[in-house]
């Protein structure tokens, strides 16, 4: 993030909505609109809010896999693949 360029105060967003719009489109990233000299909130284009949702998405799996593991809740990688084949069967499909 270039702070220096993606600050903004709130009344830049009301009198530049397109503009920031415009930009946001065409370079990406995001801004922080500030409120009384304080951040208030993030404004970004749709592909870099994708891209952040999905990060968190990974993270989450990681955050669980690290949770089983601390619980024990593992199994060898021969008893995954066997169960895995065994799934396969019932479903009807081939390995």
């Amino acid at each position: 993030m270039r702070l220096a360029q993606d600050v903004r105060p709130i009344t830049y967003l009301k009198s530049k909505t397109a503009e920031l719009v415009r930009d946001l489109t065409e370079r990406g990233g995001s801004v922080v609109i500030t409120q009384n000299g304080r951040a208030k909130v993030v404004v970004m284009d749709v592909q870099t809010y994708d891209r952040w949702r999905r990060a968190l998405a990974l993270l989450r799996i990681v955050a669980h896999s690290e949770a089983d593991i601390e619980a024990g809740r593992t199994v060898s990688h021969r008893e995954a693949m066997s169960r895995a084949r065994r799934a396969i069967r019932r479903a009807g499909g081939s390995e």
